[in-house]
């Protein structure tokens, strides 16, 4: 039986962040299957779009934790439907998944991670004693999706979220095997460049899989015309990443909305970044001799995003500054 990534869309705009998502995990490679689960929140444009990118679209019944208490302290009432995400429990046609949020994006190979067992994943950032549920292993199971469903009904979640109930359902977790404890670089939260940027320099060439968390997701973000996210200071530190986010977008995602009925629909309702108005990007490599950007005009956040600045050369300007000592 086949293994399979998986990942969640309960709307259009969400759906967004999927498809880019699969197109940068076919990027990198993968050998494994890509299902999506939607709800009905998805318009049947935007499930036609998803169909192109995606083995499998499967569509699920939402759940909701209706946890308005819990869900204030976090100010995200959006959360609650999350709990949708237990359903990929029940797909029993894979023998193995890996389950990955919408919000989060492939910047390397990682099909090793079908070698782990039920249920790896990588510490919280906020608090690491609990895993962060934006991307975790997983055994597909009639019985264990009943037990996880039943334990819900019954001990609810901390948070309100899916996040809350999975890591006291897999309470063990914390202490038990630390084999199930998956690297921070398989699920980097893209403040980690801020937080602990000496960190990053010195592991942030490793991660495998970086992940957008908070209420503002990459489709939400503006973007200028040379391709800059148009975002406050306090956020300048996901810039590089966001701008590897738009790349795999303009040149994977977009064109294919643009001649959908999808885009029409999203963009009326769930308002994300103006695609008319995006810039043309190219992934292929830049001419020979080309002029090098200078350090300032990447701090300044206006370099050739269409030539030096390229996909490949964002990576490979992340490598340097990873590899810069610190003076």
């Amino acid at each position: 039986m086949a293994e399979a990534w998986v990942t969640l869309s309960t709307n259009d705009s969400y759906s967004v962040g999927a498809l880019t998502l699969a197109a940068s995990l076919r990027r990198v490679g993968t050998t494994r299957q890509l299902v999506c689960m939607v709800t009905k929140g998805v318009g049947e444009g935007m499930i036609k779009c998803l169909e192109k990118k995606f083995d499998h679209v499967v569509k699920v019944e939402e759940l909701d934790s209706n946890d308005a208490a819990n869900l204030k302290l976090l100010d995200r009432h959006d959360l609650g439907i999350t709990f949708t995400k237990i359903r990929c429990w029940t797909l029993t046609q894979f023998t193995k998944c890996v389950f990955l949020d919408a919000d989060v994006l492939a910047l390397s190979h990682c099909d090793e991670l079908f070698d782990r067992e039920e249920l790896s994943a990588a510490p919280d950032a906020g608090w690491p004693d609990c895993f962060n549920s934006g991307v975790f292993v997983f055994k597909p199971s009639v019985e264990k999706y009943s037990n996880i469903l039943k334990f819900a009904g019954e001990e609810g979640s901390f948070d309100g979220g899916d996040q809350g109930l999975l890591n006291s359902y897999f309470h063990e977790w914390a202490t038990k095997d630390i084999a199930k404890h998956l690297p921070f670089t398989y699920n980097m939260v893209a403040s980690a460049t801020y937080s602990y940027l000496p960190a990053y320099k010195k592991f942030g060439k490793t991660v495998k899989i970086v992940h957008f968390i908070g209420a503002t997701k990459p489709w939400l973000v503006n973007f200028g015309n040379n391709g800059q996210p148009q975002i406050g200071t306090s956020e300048f530190h996901t810039k590089n990443h966001l701008q590897l986010w738009w790349q795999i977008f303009s040149t994977e995602v977009k064109p294919m909305l643009e001649k959908s009925t999808a885009f029409v629909a999203s963009h009326q309702s769930y308002g994300f970044m103006s695609i008319q108005a995006a810039p043309s990007f190219t992934t292929s490599p830049p001419p020979p001799d080309i002029p090098q950007d200078k350090r300032d005009d990447w701090e300044k956040g206006s370099p050739d995003y269409t030539g030096t600045a390229s996909f490949n050369n964002i990576l490979k300007k992340m490598d340097e500054t990873l590899t810069t000592k610190e003076k």
